[in-house]
């Protein structure tokens, strides 16, 4: 067959195309998308980012339970990267996203924990006591139905360091009761057991969000490529969420969880197997009280 007469070779260039057109727009300064009223008793869910950007790369599940369900999406900024200079321009950046998609958004301590890693875990004791203090103390004020945060083979430091601050701040607040949400976004899940489908809206909503990250994504524009993470995403699930060998959804987009509950001082499983959840069901439901 010659290159001629060779689909594929359109169709590749027609992804080019997209990806040259998306680097040309513009970064954040969009106008609040519409934002449902929350009410005074919803249910809450904590987002821990490691980073400035997280909660937009990774935030769709989180995004759909306050649109679909009115839920409380409190984003809490764990880090505001490790660049004192940048502090200031990236929590700018961060609070212009936030209100952008309708999350809360507060911070750990003023400029953010620095360090958040399984360096200082390790070496520094007394030092990391005092972050599991503060972030149980976040916990224990909000008692969320779910808390976001990364799975523990993440690769980035911080990513990873997130995690275990997180699992030990659990473990100092032994009467919560909450559901836990693993996400991923630079090293894979080896087990995650949720497959969560978002229709082209919502993930252009996380694109332009994430673009609101305005340093972050000069030097590396990954809010252009989110459509085509979440295309793989569909191929890995398929198979890791819904067994080897199964046939794949009919999803273009979704993002991959591990989802279990943390209750009586342990994390305890929700199912047997994997989940799939499409776009047309509720968010909510994966949140049974």
């Amino acid at each position: 067959m010659s290159e001629a007469q060779n689909p594929y070779n359109q169709l590749a260039t027609d992804f080019t195309s997209l990806v040259k057109c998306g680097r040309s727009l513009p970064l954040g300064g969009f106008p609040a998308l519409p934002r449902p009223e929350i009410p005074a008793d919803a249910p809450k869910a904590l987002y821990f980012a490691p980073h400035p950007d997280d909660e937009t790369i990774q935030g769709g599940l989180a995004l759909r339970l306050l649109r679909e369900a009115r839920w409380n999406i409190i984003n809490v900024a764990v880090t505001q990267g490790s660049s004192a200079a940048r502090k200031p321009e990236r929590w700018e950046e961060l609070q212009g996203a936030c209100k952008f998609l309708g999350f809360d958004l507060r911070q750990t301590v003023p400029g953010g924990l620095d360090s958040v890693n399984v360096k200082t875990r390790a070496a520094e004791p007394q030092h990391w006591a005092k972050y599991v203090e503060t972030i149980s103390g976040i916990l224990s004020e909000h008692k969320p139905r779910a808390i976001f945060f990364p799975h523990e083979h993440d690769w980035n430091a911080t990513h990873i360091g997130v995690h275990f601050l997180i699992m030990d701040a659990l473990r100092q607040t032994p009467d919560l009761s909450s559901y836990t949400v693993e996400t991923e976004f630079w090293g894979q899940m080896d087990t995650p057991n949720l497959m969560v489908e978002y229709d082209a809206d919502l993930v252009g909503d996380l694109m332009a969000a994430t673009s609101f990250h305005v340093g972050e994504v000069k030097r590396n524009p990954y809010h252009v490529t989110i459509p085509s993470w979440m295309l793989d995403n569909v191929r890995r699930g398929a198979e890791l969420v819904g067994g080897q060998g199964g046939a794949a959804p009919s999803y273009l987009f979704a993002q991959l969880f591990r989802l279990q509950r943390w209750q009586g001082g342990q994390l305890e499983s929700c199912w047997r197997g994997g989940r799939f959840l499409a776009a047309s069901e509720a968010a909510d439901s994966l949140f049974e009280a």
